[in-house]
């Protein structure tokens, strides 16, 4: 959730739905690209764009054929059997490629599972159109895929509230393992409250390290919120301390992941794919794997951006799941513990959906 400047909450402010209760799981074996395979992402194997629009010119490198989406501009790498191999977004760093098929799940908040072949990762540049033909995408390209050193999805869950274990650095500092959401708010009695534990926990809280940002300002640690994220500040970990967006302390425009979410989904890096216009998103087909997914979910400000997640892609049940890290489940979760992680339908967090950012 996002960092509030003053105080905690003083009670329940959210609506608080109940859920399943009883660990995560990421298991890998070949495959091909199941994000296309399973549906989403229909526009790239179709060569038609997110909008409709034919798709633009194609070129050919080697086996593999590059070929131009709008709405977003886009780059579409495939194979010589015309399967999708990587996606490329202009003016954002995430790239998404194909690789081994991988299994995530978290039984103790729900029963679904994502199965996926979409690995995330973080490219050196922002994308434009064009990049295909320089030197340092030919390098990056041929030694990424098919790479399976832990992309953005397997660094996510290495915080899972479900459990993970810890790993230290070399000069000892727990830089993963199970991550939860903030101190207990005395203040509020039932645990399925989303005020139960506080927000305003920052990467640097999990941590427990002083943090000095580009401008110079240095962030203390709290040390009651040591192994704590919100929801914003649990992306910063993943995509700025981990993956090494540039991050800045303020909820102002600048270089790199603001602090809070509705910032994020206003100022952040990269290509806003879905535009909040007040209204729940019903056309999800543009989403990918790792995009940005924004909410308004507090009652007496239903269009006001509170919480922020990660899209993992469609579920064993076709429905489109995201991970954040929330209160009711302590920490990061792609369960449904006081609200379906869901972005269609009707539930809790589906009517609150309104923003999609491409980092």
């Amino acid at each position: 959730m996002h960092s509030q400047p003053h105080g905690r909450r003083n009670g329940p402010t959210r609506r608080a739905v109940l859920g399943t209760v009883a660990g995560v799981a990421a298991a890998g074996v070949a495959g091909a690209y199941a994000w296309n395979r399973h549906g989403h992402g229909g526009a790239d194997s179709s060569g038609v764009g997110g909008n409709g629009a034919d798709s633009g010119v194609s070129s050919r490198s080697g086996s593999h054929t590059f070929e131009r989406l709008s709405d977003p501009g886009r780059t579409v790498v495939r194979g010589s059997d015309g399967d999708t191999l990587a996606t490329f977004t202009d003016g954002a760093r995430t790239a998404v490629l194909a690789g081994p098929t991988r299994h995530f799940s978290e039984a103790r908040t729900t029963t679904s599972k994502v199965t996926t072949n979409a690995w995330v990762r973080v490219l050196p540049h922002t994308w434009q159109q064009g990049m295909e033909k320089s030197a340092w995408f030919k390098g990056w390209f041929g030694k990424t895929l098919g790479d399976t050193a832990p992309d953005v999805f397997a660094v996510a869950f290495e915080y899972s509230s479900a459990g993970a274990p810890d790993k230290h650095n070399g000069a000892g500092v727990r830089y993963a393992g199970t991550a939860h959401f903030g101190p207990r708010n005395q203040e509020v009695s039932s645990p399925l409250d989303f005020a139960y534990h506080d927000e305003q926990s920052d990467f640097y809280d999990y941590l427990g390290t002083p943090w000095t940002f580009s401008d110079g300002t240095r962030a203390q640690p709290e040390q009651a919120r040591y192994g704590d994220v919100d929801c914003s500040g649990f992306q910063r970990l993943v995509w700025g301390y981990r993956m090494g967006l540039p991050l800045h302390n303020t909820n102002t425009k600048g270089a790199g992941l603001p602090r809070r979410a509705f910032a994020i989904a206003a100022y952040g890096p990269g290509s806003l794919v879905i535009p909040h216009t007040n209204t729940q998103p019903t056309e999800l087909g543009i989403l990918q794997p790792g995009d940005l997914v924004f909410f308004a979910i507090i009652k007496d400000r239903p269009n006001f951006i509170d919480h922020c997640g990660m899209y993992l892609g469609l579920d064993d049940q076709g429905r489109h799941r995201f991970y954040s890290s929330r209160s009711a489940a302590n920490g990061p979760t792609m369960g449904d513990l006081s609200g379906r992680s869901l972005l269609d339908g009707t539930d809790f967090y589906a009517r609150g959906f309104r923003a999609a950012r491409r980092l």
